[in-house]
């Protein structure tokens, strides 16, 4: 079994001022551990080092090679899959979003979830409630 994390996950462990800190490193800790494969999306890993190096997002950003190095301890797990857009992607996206109106900031989160779904993870932690829009994953709140 396999299982995805959002970028708001990654963001909250590294933000020592965000009052849910604690449980996203705690449970990054628990992902890290293991046994079961977690899967980080491009677009994922990307959002991090956009976010946590910002400052004009966090008060007190991590410089550059921090979050690199945050990033490449995670994605050097043994049991830690990157995953990015491969042929037929465009189709999984469209049959993900036929039916509904995806505009602006929904794109992304329906661009991460066709990911998912072309990859066969069905399992997301997320506290973003967004995502619940698509039924192809089960999306989990990882503080709740």
């Amino acid at each position: 079994m396999s299982y995805s994390l959002d970028t708001n996950v990654l963001v909250y462990a590294s933000d020592t001022e965000s009052p849910r800190h604690r449980a996203a490193r705690d449970f990054l800790a628990r992902c890290a551990a293991g046994p079961e494969v977690v899967i980080v999306p491009w677009p994922v890993a990307m959002s991090y080092l956009r976010i946590v190096t910002d400052p004009r997002i966090l008060r007190h950003p991590l410089a550059p090679r921090e979050a690199e190095a945050n990033l490449e301890s995670l994605l050097g797990l043994p049991h830690v899959r990157v995953i990015g857009e491969e042929d037929g992607f465009w189709q999984v996206y469209r049959a993900l979003t036929a039916g509904q109106v995806v505009r602006g900031r929904l794109v992304p989160d329906a661009h991460l979830a066709a990911l998912l779904v072309q990859h066969g993870v069905r399992r997301f932690y997320t506290s973003d409630v967004d995502f619940r829009r698509f039924r192809q994953i089960e999306v989990l709140d990882p503080y709740g």
